[in-house]
Formats: C-alpha cells, sequence, structure tokens
C-alpha cells in the first residue's frame, strides 16, 4: 500500500511513524512544502527572548533521522499543488519542476495558517510579521538584530501574549491590542482580568475593546479604530488562524465550519480514501456536540495516530476536542478546559458557576502561592462544562485534572472523592478541585444560593443589602460602598443589628468566611446569597468601584 502524507508536524509525522509501527510493508511519503517537517512550533516564541538558547532544539526531526528510524520518506519543499480523486493522484511541484505521485491513501494535514486581517497599508509594511513556523521564526530574529524600541502584538490570545512576555522580556516596550473586551479571550472576563493585572505589573501596555484599522509609513505607525497612532518599530500580527483548506476544496473535498475540512469520526473525508487531520479540520466539540476549530498540538497529535490506525484496520474513533490550553505570562499561568461561562450562556443551556481560591500547596509550608479556580456546571445533574484557572503555580495540575474529569464524564459530586498524593511541598489534605466540588454541591443542593461579582450591582438595585464580615484591618485594602461591616467572629452576638425584613449578600475575602455566615444567618431566618469569589474577586475585576481609604 502506498500512503501520502501531505504536511508533517504534529499531525502529518504522528501518522506517519504510527503507520511504520503497524505497516512495515507499506510505502509512506511525506510532502512537505516548507523546510521543516517536523519542528516545535509550540516553543518557538521562547526562542525570541533567549530562554530557549538553541534553535536546533526546535527541529524535532530531520528527513534522515525520520529515514534511518522509521524508513519513510520524507521530502521538504514539495508542494502539493492538486488531487486528483479520480486518478488518484497529487500534483507536486519542487525546485525540479512539478511531477505526479499516486496514492492507495491519502492523509492531508496542511494545518491552519495565521490570520492577516484585510488593513490599508499592511501590504506595504516592511516590519508586519507572523510567527507560526521556523522561517517565520528567523524573519523576527532579523527585525530584533536592528534593536527595535517598541513592538506592538496585534491579539491577545495564547500566542499573542506568549510574544508580548517574550519581546518584554528583551527590553522592548511593548503593546498589546486586542479587538475583544479582555485579553485572553478563551478566558471569562473575571479570569482574564487577572492576566491584565499581571500585564500591567510587567508594564506591558494592552488596549482591549480596538483594532488596528490602518498601517502607515511602511508599518512604523499604526491606526487604531478608535483614531489612537501607534509607533511601533516592529508589529507582530496574533488574530487567530485559518484551515489551510484551498487544496481540499479544489480537489472537490466538503469543506464546513470557518473553511475547515470536513470528516467523519474515522477522519474520512468527503471523498473515498482521502482522510485529514490537525488544526485543519473541523471537530466536534465534545461538551456541546457542536462543529468546532481547535488548533492544539495535543489533539493533532492524536488525530495523526488515530487515522493510522484506522488505515491499518485497527478500530479507533474521533470523540472529538474540549480545547484544553495554557499560557504563561510573566509570573503567572492561565488556562482552560471545556467550555467558558460566556459560551454555555450563549447556547442557552442551564448553568452555574462557582469560584474558589486556595494555594497550590499547604499554606503553611513556604512558598505557597495564590490560585484561583472557576468551574462551569449544570446544576442538576452536576455535569461539567468547563473550568477556568489563574495562579502562580500549580494551574496546570489542577485544570489537567478537571479535563480528565471532563473526558471521562465525571460530575461535580465525583470531584470531592478524587483523591490526590499529598504532602505540604506539593498539595492540601483539601485540594483546590475538592473543594470545587464541595462548594458545587452546596449550590446543586440548596444549601447556599450565590450570586456572581456582575450581578452585585443589579441585586443591590433591587434592594439586597451587602454584609462584609471580614475583619476590621482587611478593610484597609478596600471596601465596598454602603457595605455593612460585622466580623464573621461577632456575626452571632450582633445579628440583632441586621433587619430581618432585608435581603442580604454576604462576603469576606475569599467566599469560604461569607458562606459559613450565609448559612449561620438563613438558619436564624435570613434570606441570604453568598457573594462568589467574594471582595478579591470583585477588586481583581473592579477595583475602581471600591473604596480605599
Amino acid at each position: 500500500m502506498k500512503i501520502i502524507i501531505v504536511g508533517g508536524v504534529a499531525g502529518g509525522m504522528s501518522a506517519a511513524t504510527r503507520l511504520r509501527r503497524l505497516m512495515e510493508d507499506a510505502e509512506i511519503l511525506v510532502l512537505e512544502k516548507g523546510p521543516f517537517v517536523s519542528f516545535a512550533n509550540c516553543g518557538l516564541p521562547y526562542y525570541v527572548s533567549g530562554e530557549i538558547a538553541d534553535r536546533e532544539a526546535l527541529l524535532v526531526q530531520t528527513p534522515e533521522s525520520l529515514s534511518a528510524r522509521f524508513n519513510l520518506d520524507v521530502r521538504p519543499f514539495h508542494e502539493v499543488t492538486a488531487i486528483s480523486p479520480e486518478k488518484k493522484t497529487v500534483t507536486i511541484k519542487n525546485e525540479q519542476g512539478t511531477f505526479e505521485e499516486t496514492y492507495d491513501k491519502l492523509i492531508l494535514s496542511p494545518g491552519a495558517k495565521p490570520l492577516i486581517p484585510e488593513m490599508a497599508g499592511v501590504a506595504e509594511a516592511t516590519n508586519v510579521y507572523s510567527l507560526r513556523n521556523v522561517p517565520d521564526l528567523d524573519q523576527i530574529m532579523a527585525a530584533l538584530a536592528k534593536k527595535p524600541a517598541t513592538a506592538t502584538v496585534i491579539g491577545a490570545g495564547f500566542i499573542g501574549l506568549e510574544m508580548a512576555e517574550n519581546l518584554s522580556s528583551r527590553g522592548i516596550k511593548v503593546t498589546v491590542v486586542e479587538k475583544a473586551p479582555h485579553v485572553l479571550p478563551p478566558l471569562d472576563e473575571e479570569m482574564a482580568a487577572f492576566v491584565q493585572n499581571e500585564l500591567i505589573r510587567n508594564d506591558v501596555r494592552f488596549i482591549t475593546g480596538e483594532s488596528a484599522q490602518s498601517f502607515t509609513e511602511q508599518g512604523q505607525k499604526i491606526v487604531l479604530t478608535n483614531g489612537e497612532v501607534l509607533q511601533s518599530d516592529m508589529t507582530i500580527l496574533s488574530v487567530g488562524v485559518r484551515p489551510e483548506s484551498s487544496l481540499a476544496k479544489d480537489a472537490g473535498i466538503k469543506i464546513g465550519l470557518g473553511g475547515g475540512i470536513m470528516v467523519d469520526e474515522t477522519y474520512q473525508t468527503s471523498v473515498s480514501d482521502i482522510y485529514a487531520v490537525g488544526d485543519a479540520i473541523v471537530v466536534k466539540q465534545q461538551i456541546s456536540e457542536e462543529d468546532a476549530l481547535i488548533a492544539l498540538a495535543s489533539p493533532a497529535n492524536r488525530q495523526g495516530r488515530q487515522v493510522a490506525d484506522v488505515i491499518a484496520c485497527l478500530k479507533r474513533s474521533n470523540r472529538g476536542s474540549i480545547g484544553t490550553a495554557i499560557v504563561r505570562v510573566f509570573d503567572l499561568a492561565a488556562a482552560s478546559t471545556g467550555l467558558s461561562e460566556r459560551t454555555v450562556k450563549q447556547s442557552g443551556l442551564d448553568y452555574q458557576v462557582v469560584h474558589v481560591s486556595g494555594k497550590d500547596h499547604a499554606s503553611y509550608y513556604p512558598g505557597a502561592s495564590e490560585l484561583t479556580l472557576k468551574l462551569v456546571f449544570e446544576p442538576k445533574t452536576g455535569k461539567l462544562y468547563g473550568a477556568q484557572g489563574v495562579g502562580g503555580k500549580g494551574i496546570d495540575k489542577r485544570i489537567d485534572i478537571l479535563a480528565t474529569a471532563i473526558k471521562g464524564g465525571l460530575t461535580i459530586f465525583d470531584l470531592p472523592e478524587l483523591e490526590f498524593t499529598y504532602a505540604p511541598p506539593f498539595g492540601s489534605a483539601k485540594d483546590p478541585v475538592n473543594m470545587l466540588g464541595y462548594a458545587a454541591i452546596n449550590l446543586s443542593e440548596g444549601i447556599s444560593d450565590s450570586i456572581q461579582w456582575s450581578q452585585l450591582k443589579e441585586a443591590q438595585e433591587k434592594g439586597y443589602q451587602l454584609l462584609d464580615v471580614r475583619n476590621p484591618e482587611e478593610l484597609a485594602n478596600g471596601r465596598f460602598p454602603d457595605a455593612l461591616s460585622i466580623p464573621l467572629n461577632q456575626l452571632r452576638d450582633r445579628v440583632s443589628e441586621l433587619d430581618p425584613t432585608k435581603a442580604y449578600i454576604v462576603s469576606c475575602h475569599s467566599g469560604l468566611r461569607s458562606y459559613v455566615a450565609e448559612r449561620l444567618l438563613k438558619q436564624k431566618g435570613f434570606k441570604v446569597k453568598n457573594l462568589d469569589g467574594a471582595f478579591a474577586l470583585y477588586k481583581t475585576v473592579r477595583p475602581e468601584e471600591l473604596l480605599y481609604d
């Protein structure tokens, strides 16, 4: 059997090497239009700062090493320009000219290309770059050799923020421009606020709710939609990617959402004996079961392996993806898995949200750092829709656990049952993931009623009285306007100061003490809700609405 794979890197090379392990006698030909068939594209931003010092370390495999170990015919600088499904041939262009190759099975792994917005002056700009592969990286490094003083990153997604950090680490003054209302759009507003505060702390300016409208002076100036003009010695475009599906489309293969290649559960396209994997395909969002484009390395590697299994007559199916991702922004990590609250709300699903804060390991052991987790779930069944986390350490561990729980079909009722390794340097006896479960179960069973930070003002306008149960010395860090203040430890003795005809919202620093206050007051006949995330979360998102002595 002769198998041709169009495109290398994660999907294509995973398919090629797995095929060889399963089919020793197959003829496997990998065609890559660029110079590198196997490189660490997720590591590219860290070479910009020098954190990854060796460029060769980014080149995972070479045609020679792949030939020696796997007997693969890997050909860089071979661009497939056309597919003829009737003849089962591909047309290939290289330095010598154009020729055809036949195939029995064809795997398309063309990946995605950076989205370049149509803007006046962008074609004439000489200092505008995108980062998707090693040649892109080489162009950026050549520009950095000219010692730019300022840089602008258009787009504040995962790659955009990585580039902002690594450019800033070189001493460059960085401005980030994001069209969405906040940076890191996959996260919800209050979780992204932690990231925005970290950018401010590291002297990176960000502009949200605006986008680049045009470039002038060969890219040295960027005109934003609000009329502001930015001076930029170099600009990185990081506004997303688009499936590289033109080859498939021209061959009559069915195209779907956002130009992605449609495949079935075995990665078969609409054309017989042609398969597709990686960033170019439409997948099912496993939780919502809706079509989605999820351009991440882990799903692409899995898809490459699975399509090889299918071709080798092993029973495999594409179950979909949930989009688990993480980014480091200076000393902060931010991660998400599954559906955001915004997405769940737009889908019209019944949901509730809970936030918990804690430490990455036992608080009494030196070096413990703060983390905040958010869980979105279905209150009746406890189904997990998604989770987000921010913090200095331990975010990867918690979001990985929650991603596994979602993939495994666990619910909020299972989270307290999860058993983690525990010793003071590594975790807590009650891990924050366990605490998410406890808090969510309290909401599901009606033991607690919560209100979100975004609902506080409206509730107060409707007559709810805010009660702050923090200690007096904590109020120096900021306080809510028009809030009553009774420390939790005095609440039992001072409950007569409260009006039993009024409804109350209780807050503390993180939400734990206010939950205790909520339970106390409810059992005394009061109508009470707990401010989820409490003062700490509200201060992160809306510091300007608080009072400071």
